[in-house]
Order: C-alpha cells, then structure tokens, then sequence
C-alpha cells in the first residue's frame, strides 16, 4: 500500500494516526549458494491495519512464503525494518523472537503439527503452558478457543481420532488461545477437500469480522477471494495490491475483542 503524509478527517479536524500491526519499509531477503546471492525478497513496503484480512499470492519462488516467515519472526531480514504491533522486531535475538511469537502471533499451516499422544485440549493449551500459564486457566481459555472452532465436543480426542478438517480447527484454537495481535496461515487449506476447505475459511471470515488481524497466504484465487486484500508477488517484490484501506480512512478507535462462540460443522 502505497503511504501518504496524515490528512484531516472529513469535518477538517486532524486525526491521530493508528499505527498498523505491520509496518514493513524496504525489507529484503537474501539467500547465500556458495558465493552466489540469491535475492528472495528485494525492497519490500507493506502496511497491515488493524482488523484487515490479506491474502498474500503468487507463483512459486515469487517471495511470498519467505514475507510470511519474515511477518511470523520465524527468520530476520537481510535489511529492512519491521513493526509488529508497534514493536520494533526485526533487530531482535532468537529469545525476543520467541518471547514475541509466543505473545503476539498465532500460527496456522497445511500441516496441522497436531501432537499425536495429546488430546485436542491438550494440543490447545500448549502456547499457554510455555508462557506459564496456571494450569486451571490454562484449561478454561483452551476450552473457549475449541468453542470458537466448534470442537467442545471433540476435546478429549486424540488427532487420528479426528478428520483433516477438526484437525485444522484444533489448530486453529491453538493460534487463538494467547489472543493474538496477528494471525498467520500458511496454505491452511491445502490438504483439504473443498468443502471443508470453506468451513475453514468461513472461520477466519468470522474471526476476522470480530476484529482479527488475518494473513493468509495461498495459491488457490477461490481462497484468496475471501479476503478483502490481495497482495501479488513476483520475483521478491509486490506487484499487486488490491484492495487497501486507503491511509485516509483507517479508523483510530475500532476496539480488537475476542471473536464469539460459534459451533461450526
């Protein structure tokens, strides 16, 4: 999205600007073969609103994976600057990342990384445990996020005693049990039929609709037509942005709450 200077409100009174939960300034990625550089992302801009839901796309090898695993802290840039949330993260050590994944990111991929000894609850609390959680509200918040899926019922099943499906939504209420800023799913639906593909996107549209902040990347357009944002890569660099918040009209006061408790099938 391309940033403009702060402009007054419609009535002419000026407007305190809200940061965004992502700020990305001339990020850029390189990877090293021997001595031959191999750029993955060259010079990246990026704002992410509060309550948006982004589809990031593109071919293979267009960069696309590696902003994701950049916006996740699961790596650090070659340069370039990254607010999350307002924190400044892309000059942080292996132990600020972790601290800062663990507080403010939730993480949902193709694979579900389900822990097959462990039932769905179990699966759920685990984010909580190595933040220290007690273990009663542990319990009580893992119990809320399998609500929010759907899947109070299934919570004392191990995974191989779920479909691909519960498996994804287990996954799904594992990445909402800290209560996130940011949400990030990597291809959440790429080992799924098409019907339980949309159920899984109808749970981030509802998610999202509560006051989210979504990231999903995807190479499926019947996916990313879901969210209100598409952002194309290729070759490193975006080529595409549809459907931005234009810098104009980005609310300063919409509140970020817990998405409600809904049985989905």
């Amino acid at each position: 999205m391309q940033r403009n200077e702060p402009s007054n409100g419609m009535n002419g009174k000026s407007h305190p600007e809200r940061s965004p939960v992502i700020r990305v300034e001339r990020f850029s990625k390189n990877y090293y073969l021997g001595r031959t550089v191999v750029p993955a992302l060259r010079g990246v801009n990026l704002d992410v609103q509060q309550g948006e839901f982004v589809a990031l796309m593109g071919p293979s090898g267009s960069g696309k994976s590696t902003f994701m695993n950049l916006l996740g802290c699961l790596d650090r840039p070659t340069s370039g600057s990254y607010l999350l949330d307002g924190v400044p993260v892309s000059k942080m050590n292996s132990n600020q990342l972790a601290d800062i994944r663990n507080q403010k990111i939730g993480f949902v991929f193709q694979s579900f990384n389900l822990l097959s000894w462990m039932t769905a609850l179990d699966n759920v609390e685990l984010p909580l445990v190595y933040s220290g959680v007690a273990r009663a509200e542990r319990r009580r918040r893992a119990a809320h996020a399998l609500s929010m899926v759907g899947l109070k019922s299934r919570a004392s099943h191990r995974p191989v005693e779920l479909s691909g499906g519960q498996q994804q939504r287990v996954a799904i209420a594992r990445a909402l049990v800290t209560t996130p800023s940011l949400f990030l799913a990597d291809e959440p639906t790429g080992n799924l039929d098409s019907q339980t593909s949309e159920q899984i996107i109808t749970i981030l549209q509802e998610l999202n609709a509560r006051g989210l902040t979504v990231v999903l990347v995807t190479h499926e357009p019947d996916i990313a037509r879901h969210a209100h944002r598409q952002v194309r890569f290729r070759d490193g660099r975006i080529v595409e942005d549809i459907g931005a918040i234009p810098h104009e009209i980005v609310m300063t006061d919409v509140p970020r709450s817990r998405p409600a408790e809904k049985q989905v099938s």
